[in-house]
């Protein structure tokens, strides 16, 4: 029997890793904490829970701030700086997943799933055209990209349901739901695959859509697939 995907550790205490160390706690609205003493940490502004009273909060510009903002992109994020812990939640259940990411490294994100990362890691984003078209009745649709830029770092995702993990050897492949895939490595390739079903009763049909993903590399899966608007 090939290997199942393996489902992502759900609570973390004390990693360290990129200059910060963290905590994953919580069963059905996981917490993240951070200590953000030795390194800032950036996030969606609507996602904080707590913090200390040393905390300062900042805006962090992205790259391409004309290119996102003609795309409905966000321009700025927040950025939080130490010393000391501050902690995110989102306002539904999931699952908080860490990625580490060595310098170099490349992690490539469904968009709107984004949490955190350090301000080691560099956040561009790309537009996957026609995609979007089966899926969403649209043109297209945006994944997310975090890179080890400056060093090691950490992006911290939130998938709903539970997250698991499919290591693909190089050319093995595996079929999701197109609402079911949370991240997946650059060296991974994603292709759309459509098969048309017909009963030939009153000549009802429908089209069956999956995502093909091809290794070598690691893809993430999540347990309660979402399909989300466009930006467009």
């Amino acid at each position: 029997m090939p290997s199942l995907p393996e489902l992502m550790p759900t609570e973390v205490s004390d990693e360290t890793f990129g200059g910060v160390t963290y905590h994953v706690a919580g069963e059905l609205v996981p917490v993240l904490s951070v200590d953000v003493t030795n390194m800032p940490v950036y996030f969606e502004h609507h996602i904080l829970l707590w913090k200390n009273t040393t905390i300062t909060i900042g805006l962090k510009s992205l790259k391409g701030a004309l290119k996102r903002m003609i795309a409905g992109m966000q321009v700025f994020v927040t950025e939080a700086s130490g010393p000391g812990v501050i902690a995110f939640s989102r306002d539904g259940p999931g699952h908080i997943v860490p990625i580490h990411l060595r310098r170099g490294e490349e992690i490539q994100v469904r968009e709107h799933q984004f949490l955190a990362a350090t301000a080691s890691v560099d956040y561009t984003f790309e537009r996957v055209r026609g995609l979007g078209t089966m899926l969403f009745g649209q043109s297209g649709f945006f994944i997310d990209r975090f890179r080890g830029e400056t060093g090691d770092g950490i992006v911290w995702l939130h998938g709903y349901g539970n997250v698991f993990e499919k290591m693909l050897a190089p050319g093995e492949t595996i079929d999701i739901e197109p609402g079911g895939w949370l991240f997946k490595d650059a060296s991974v390739r994603m292709d759309t695959r459509i098969d048309r079903l017909s009963s030939g009763f009153f000549g009802a049909n429908m089209n069956f859509v999956v995502n093909r993903f091809t290794g070598p590399g690691r893809v993430g899966i999540q347990s309660m697939y979402l399909h989300m608007p466009s930006e467009e």
